[in-house]
């Protein structure tokens, strides 16, 4: 495997993109055994592909009954998903952690700036009351890293959040507040709040404390609570070292790392071009050690500039902690 981590971070363009991804296949196609069982079944020949649309998808829920890996170097950590009681969780084995931590630092800095211009206040307490989290141990190291005195945790202390807010309101610092649906909902119905430059990024889900609400009526009412012109929100998943970012609207893009593809609702195997709604197929250059080509259980759609949307979910699939929202 000639692949490095600086080759992956480096992608600038589609040609890049393309080598890589193709070179990874082979080598997850080889070397991931459920994968290769997969690829088999399907009856691809592993030296015919040659093109991005000809790689195979590995179904998400395959990290629910098997361990994903594509080497055997020793694991370091393994992060798990949420859900409801009784449901199977899924499980991302991470042999080389590094690629999480530089995947979201330098989408950040792609899409936000220095992550040390920051104040990071997380309002998450579905995640921050169990284990497993790789959403927790992102927000935990944009703390770190953000060396801002302010940036924390804020589990049901919405007072305490309140004082903070307004404090770094008055002194025009740069804050994100990263929160699960409910929780925010919560803090404005409680507080009328108005921080125009706050920007709030929910992670979605109403963890069975409320309804669902679609998103535009979900996003109303949360610029409306803030006092902002847009909510942010990011696309990512336990069985991914990477994440898209909505800057508003539901509107996703990528880093250069990451690619979605449609996939046709009756005929998985078969992508369907942009405008037309279907299966979200995502490339996660990051998830060299486990596999980095996953067909998700998200509907959605890609816009003509490349962007793309979540629409909601297919009938019967899991419910899952970060972005199920209604649409």
């Amino acid at each position: 495997m000639n692949t490095r981590a600086e080759d992956i971070f480096s992608v600038h363009t589609k040609e890049d993109f393309e080598k890589i991804a193709l070179n990874i296949f082979r080598h997850q196609a080889e070397n991931c055994n459920i994968y290769r069982e997969y690829i088999h079944h399907l009856h691809v020949e592993i030296d015919g592909v040659s093109e991005i649309p000809q790689i195979p998808f590995l179904p998400i829920s395959f990290f629910k009954s098997h361990s994903i890996l594509s080497n055997n170097d020793p694991i370091k950590v393994s992060f798990s998903s949420s859900g409801t009681t009784g449901m199977i969780q899924s499980s991302h084995h991470v042999t080389e952690v590094r690629l999480y931590e530089q995947s979201y630092l330098q989408a950040f800095n792609q899409f936000y700036g220095n992550v040390e211009d920051y104040c990071f206040l997380a309002l998450l307490p579905s995640y921050q009351e169990r284990s497993g989290s790789s959403l927790i141990y992102m927000v935990d190291d944009l703390i770190k890293k953000s060396n801002h005195p302010q940036s924390g945790y804020f589990l049901y202390n919405h007072d305490e959040l309140l004082e903070t807010l307004l404090q770094l309101k008055s002194k025009n610092q740069k804050t994100v507040l990263i929160g699960v649906t409910y929780a925010l909902l919560d803090l404005i119905e409680k507080y009328d709040i108005d921080f125009p430059e706050l920007i709030v990024m929910e992670t979605g889900g109403m963890k069975g404390k409320r309804k669902e609400m679609v998103r535009e009526e979900l996003h109303q009412g949360l610029t409306k609570g803030f006092g902002i012109s847009a909510i942010h929100s990011e696309y990512g998943m336990t069985e991914l070292l990477s994440q898209a970012y909505s800057l508003g609207d539901g509107i996703f893009n990528c880093p250069g790392w990451m690619k979605v593809l449609i996939r046709d609702t009756n005929d998985p195997l078969t992508l369907i071009a942009n405008g037309k709604t279907g299966g979200i197929n995502v490339i996660d250059l990051a998830n060299i050690n486990s596999c980095s080509f996953i067909a998700t259980q998200d509907l959605g759609r890609i816009n003509p500039d490349g962007s793309f949307e979540v629409l909601g979910r297919f009938d019967n699939a899991d419910i899952r902690g970060c972005n199920l929202l209604v649409q």
